[in-house]
């Protein structure tokens, strides 16, 4: 029998409009009775800017805490700019809220990385911080490619900065690039420290984020293909008529998976 492994509750998980209604707390407390280990914070669901505010960040994070709870910070910012540069304010805002948060992971989104990874640099802006931050491939062509992520890591590794910062592998996203998520965790599975669990349904533009069968084979390959000891996350949405059975069959079923 396997080891049961962290699983994170993604506030979008509870829908979007429910989270900018009634706060990240509310669904934080949801996430510790549905036997979650930690809740990941989604900036773009803040009601207003002010809840970005340090203080604000600071007692949401405790308040947190507070609940047994570790927690990640996501950002829908990108790490590059869209002609390959190091998008550094991006990056010191990202550091200095989840800092204020008292996040383990911040989240960016990889962005329009070319050739050049600006190791050094981040590594100094990095250091000193008890924050890890980790690039998530999104739905986009830029930030989505698979042959980015490769080129990233192998850039790091040039620079001499390898594991400066490591991954977040977003299994259902990869559908929206047309690539097998199995097909990118070969390559990449050395870099993941956080896996968003979730599938696709629909095609082309119109694919939406869905829960993975119990049955299906293909999302279990990709799990096995992963690193067995990081944190996974629940990024599909939860059925709005029975949230908290459904959260706590989610998370029982994806820390044995």
């Amino acid at each position: 029998m396997t080891d049961a492994v962290d699983v994170v509750i993604v506030a979008s998980a509870f829908g979007m409009d429910a989270v900018r209604k009634d706060g990240h707390l509310k669904w934080a407390e949801v996430s510790r009775q549905a036997g979650a280990a930690a809740f990941e914070v989604r900036r773009e669901l803040f009601a207003n800017e002010a809840d970005a505010a340090p203080q604000a960040l600071s007692a949401l994070g405790k308040s947190i805490t507070g609940l047994g709870l570790w927690s990640v910070y996501s950002t829908p910012a990108s790490l590059y700019t869209s002609d390959g540069r190091l998008d550094t304010g991006a990056l010191l805002l990202a550091l200095d809220e989840a800092t204020a948060f008292g996040a383990r992971f911040v989240k960016l989104q990889l962005g329009g990385f070319a050739s050049e990874a600006h190791g050094a640099e981040i590594a100094g802006h990095l250091r000193g911080t008890n924050v890890r931050l980790v690039v998530e491939n999104g739905q986009l062509a830029e930030g989505g490619s698979l042959a980015q992520f490769i080129g990233l890591f192998d850039a790091l590794a040039r620079e001499g900065h390898a594991g400066s910062f490591g991954m977040t592998f977003d299994i259902g996203n990869w559908a929206w690039r047309d690539v097998a998520p199995l097909d990118a965790a070969g390559p990449l599975a050395a870099h993941v420290e956080y896996i968003h669990c979730k599938t696709a349904v629909g095609e082309g533009a119109r694919r939406f984020p869905a829960a993975p069968a119990a049955g299906d084979t293909q999302f279990a390959a990709v799990l096995d293909k992963l690193p067995r000891h990081v944190p996974r996350g629940i990024e599909f949405p939860f059925d709005a008529n029975r949230i908290d059975a459904d959260a706590a069959h989610y998370v029982a079923w994806l820390a044995a998976a």
